[in-house]
């Protein structure tokens, strides 16, 4: 039997729903569903799935405000933030209904024959999404994998699941059946464990921590199940002398603070040259102390809360009072609140430069030149994002060239778009989502040769 987990509000630590945690018996009760609805949703005509896609983006965009209200709720989400990620996953589904019909092999000239290549979906798909953007990262992986014809069991976190099961929902109220898109919801340990290890889950995409990932590639290798990895980041914030130090400044801080700190591709070191240092840092000052930290219900709220208890205390954990340097401000009273705050970093071998924070804490550290800013970057296992600020395009393009990271922005601090490919170097992760060539990562190429000379 499935037992029932309490799901809590962030803001104000008071239960909002209780959601069943599935067992493992349930679990693969699930996929063997989902194995049989394959065989037939693989045949479904290309015209006719991407009509059922663009029929789910458009009801996906029609309840906007309920999914970004209960994201609120459930995540901690500024409303602001929220209605952009549900808008985002419409955007998702709508861009990959178009791959269906132009998800297609190829002619390739040999001699004595034709030889000609088919994309076939790989079967069923298993996507494990992290808490801290349950929407739009649960689209990345479930919407090319539609695309391409196969099914799908999402497990979403144990902690925030409600806007997943609502998103199925609205999949299944246009037509795509409940068993070709199923959200299975409970622990890692039991239904993530039970998804990874079922042979009939042809690939796993994992957006997580880089331990876990590396437990799921471990088990996927055993059975040679191929997996993308979304894993973490340390991700630098180079500020070069010749940058517009305003503009510089007074986006920094959305860098790091965006979702409290608690994103992969948050900028969590900050490094500045050494000559504009002062300069930059008086102006970041301010940019910091005037982050709204407040409920996320309000338009105004450009922060909210961490997810949890446990969590602010790992956050907390990290921050030696005598290397701060200020502090934005949060509300008191309940809720998991912790202020934006900036330290300062003299030792490179500290594991507040190492070691992912996932909370609104930025490190700040100088260099010297265009190389030393390079090797300072590179200094890290992980290699997911970045920015990089000057006014010199070739400066901006070498620091970029040399930085070993697999989403850089220069004179930005976006790092997702959805035409374009998104994944890590190092230990940042395996595979890349998104872009015009997410689907061919749900497809087997399967070549075939016509003698052509009997």
């Amino acid at each position: 039997m499935s037992d029932v987990r309490e799901i809590i509000n962030p803001s104000t630590e008071e239960a909002i729903a209780e959601v069943k945690a599935l067992s493992a018996l349930e679990t693969e009760a699930a996929i063997t569903r989902s194995a049989a609805a394959f065989a037939s949703w693989r045949k479904v005509a290309p015209g006719t799935r991407a009509a059922l896609l663009r029929a789910f983006a458009a009801n996906v965009l029609s309840h906007n405000e309920e999914l970004a209200q209960l994201e609120v709720r459930n995540s901690g989400h500024t409303i602001g933030n929220a209605r952009w990620e549900a808008n985002n996953v419409a955007d998702v589904i709508n861009y990959y209904s178009g791959s269906v019909e132009r998800l297609s092999g190829r002619q390739i000239p040999v001699p004595g024959g034709i030889d000609i290549t088919f994309k076939e979906p790989v079967g069923v798909v298993g996507i494990i999404v992290p808490w801290n953007f349950p929407m739009p990262i649960a689209s990345w992986g479930f919407a090319p994998a539609l695309a391409a014809g196969c099914t799908v069991v999402l497990k979403p976190a144990e902690i925030t699941p409600l806007t997943a099961m609502r998103i199925a929902e609205l999949a299944h109220e246009v037509g795509i059946p409940q068993d070709v898109f199923a959200v299975l919801t409970g622990s890692g340990r039991v239904v993530g464990e039970t998804m990874v290890t079922d042979p009939r889950v042809k690939k796993i995409v994992f957006t997580g921590s880089t331990e876990v990932g590396v437990h799921i590639q471990t088990i996927a290798a055993a059975q040679v199940k191929p997996v993308t990895l979304e894993l973490g980041g340390k991700s630098a914030n180079v500020v070069l002398a010749d940058a517009d130090l305003d503009k510089a400044a007074a986006s920094a801080p959305y860098s790091v603070f965006d979702n409290a700190g608690q994103d992969c591709c948050a900028r969590s070191r900050l490094l500045v040259q050494e000559s504009v240092y002062d300069a930059f840092m008086e102006r970041f000052e301010d940019a910091v102390r005037g982050v709204r930290v407040e409920d996320p219900r309000l338009d105004s709220a450009e922060m909210g809360p961490l997810i949890s208890s446990s969590h602010r205390k790992s956050v907390e954990s990290f921050v030696d009072e005598s290397m701060v340097l200020f502090r934005g401000s949060c509300p008191t009273g309940p809720g998991y609140w912790y202020p934006p705050t900036v330290v300062e970093v003299v030792d490179p071998n500290h594991r507040i430069l190492k070691e992912e924070i996932f909370g609104p804490v930025v490190a700040v550290q100088t260099f010297r030149d265009e190389a030393q800013a390079i090797e300072m970057a590179n200094d890290s296992d992980y290699g997911l994002s970045g920015s990089i600020w000057t006014s010199n395009l070739g400066r901006g393009i070498r620091v970029a060239r040399g930085i070993e990271a697999g989403n850089l922005s220069v004179n930005s601090h976006s790092s997702v778009r959805y035409w374009t490919p998104f994944g890590g170097y190092k230990k940042s992760g395996l595979g890349r989502e998104l872009g015009p060539d997410a689907t061919d990562a749900f497809c087997e190429v399967k070549n075939v040769f016509i003698n052509t000379e009997i």
